[in-house]
């Protein structure tokens, strides 16, 4: 069988969608790579019981989402659209029950930054603000890219090889990945990705997989749904 891959999607409590309503949103492209890849994407909107749905999935997308709340007063031009707290709280548990479990992950964006903090690492809560001399990271053009180099030893360069230009559209960073080692990095130092030692599969990236062509987004999705299946080594 297929193995199952779940998506937490995001939500909208603001009433940006329709007045007086939430609603729950997510960018087609994750399930749809999911099942390019041979996997069965489904949505697990917040709700309680997350150590229940870790041990129904064979794995778990942590797709891109919101800004993390900064940790101190930013400038006034600094724009900050921070996630709800009842989807973090969830998203939270639901990594936390998968990683437990040993089920995979694969987090982008948002869900690289939160992989990151659930090793006790710390983010760059804006990029051009704390980081003034790094390049541009949240590239106006959907169809730039900029290089990033993958460390030897992960599993990532095994998927990607050494060298690979990826799309950017993100102002929140991983400024310590705690527990978790980097894999990637911009040729500004930023970091890129990070993966979780000893892990079957834990893998986090900045950049959108989803968006960019074939020769990228299905080795790297191909990789995560075989270890959902079983199949492949284990992480570094």
């Amino acid at each position: 069988m297929r193995p199952l891959i779940g998506i937490p999607p995001c939500l909208d409590e603001r009433g940006r969608w329709r007045p007086a309503r939430e609603y729950h949103y997510a960018d087609a492209a994750y399930a749809r790579a999911v099942a390019q890849a041979g996997g069965v994407p489904v949505y697990l909107p917040q709700q309680d019981g997350a150590a229940e749905l870790a041990e129904r999935i064979d794995g778990l997308l942590l797709p891109g989402g919101g800004d993390f709340a900064p940790d101190r007063a930013y400038p006034a031009g600094v724009a900050f659209d921070v996630v709800p707290e009842r989807q973090l709280a969830f998203d939270r548990a639901l990594l936390a029950a998968t990683l437990d479990r040993d089920r995979p992950v694969l987090a982008i964006c948002y869900g690289m930054q939160l992989l990151a903090i659930h090793c006790g690492g710390a983010l760059h809560f804006d990029v051009p603000t704390d980081l003034p001399d790094a390049g541009e990271h949240r590239l106006a053009d959907p169809r730039a890219r900029h290089a990033i180099r993958v460390e030897a030893a992960s599993r990532l360069r095994d998927v990607l090889g050494e060298h690979a230009a990826v799309n950017s559209r993100h102002h929140q960073a991983v400024a310590d990945p705690g527990r978790a080692r980097v894999a990637a990095r911009s040729a500004d130092g930023l970091v890129e990705a990070v993966e979780l030692p000893g892990a079957r599969f834990a893998l986090g990236v900045q950049w959108h997989p989803e968006s960019l062509d074939a020769d990228h987004r299905e080795p790297l999705f191909g990789a995560f749904v075989r270890a959902c299946a079983g199949d492949g080594p284990r992480g570094y």
